[in-house]
């Protein structure tokens, strides 16, 4: 390629079908020319509004309203998210809330188990002290009475030994006739024979 300043000439060689050489040449560009590329086109500016409003018809349908559609159920699907992470949080407050009135309730009923069961084991030592004291009763009541009956047998036996003693002395100062020494004898032998007995 070949350019000449003045000419403003490119040429460029070209082969053909038959090995032929061609030589373009162009012209030097006019001013009207520049002019026209900074002026305003009307057709070019149609076309280049009716080419975006074709695009963006087309993104709005390809694409705007898919990720729109895709936005909206994102969306959808955080705020469900959301609820159903409120209700379970829901739950597990109410579920926390009946553990611990089960949990106050069990903690109540263990104590009124406890209250009950001391009560019911100081009624019944009550009642086992009562029936031993009634017992200790009965028994020191029948001691008593087996050692009054004793101490009247031998109240009885002593008795009938003293008169049986004083029938032998009554007898045998009959037998005999004491005197005073003698008779202080016998009387200090029955006061000794008494003390024995």
């Amino acid at each position: 390629m070949e350019i000449n300043l003045e000419t403003l000439t490119v040429g460029a060689e070209l082969e053909g079908y038959e090995g032929e050489t061609y030589t373009e040449v162009r012209e030097p560009a006019d001013e009207p020319r520049f002019l026209d590329f900074v002026t305003i086109d009307v057709w070019t500016l149609i076309f280049t509004w009716g080419n975006l409003l074709i695009l963006f018809l087309l993104m709005k349908k390809f694409l705007f309203k898919p990720v729109r559609k895709m936005m909206l159920d994102r969306e959808n699907e955080v705020k469900e998210m959301y609820s159903d992470a409120e209700k379970s949080k829901n739950d597990a407050d109410a579920l926390k809330a009946d553990y611990e009135s089960r949990l106050s309730s069990a903690k109540q009923e263990a104590e009124e188990i406890v209250k009950n069961a001391t009560r019911s084991a100081t009624l019944k030592s009550e009642e086992i002290i009562a029936d031993a004291q009634k017992n200790a009763a009965g028994i020191i009541a029948r001691a008593d009475k087996q050692i009054e009956a004793e101490k009247r047998n031998a109240e009885n036996e002593l008795k009938n030994e003293m008169s049986d003693l004083a029938l032998s002395i009554a007898s045998k100062v009959i037998e005999k006739e004491i005197d005073e020494d003698k008779h202080k004898e016998l009387i200090d032998s029955f006061i000794e024979k008494m003390g024995e007995v």
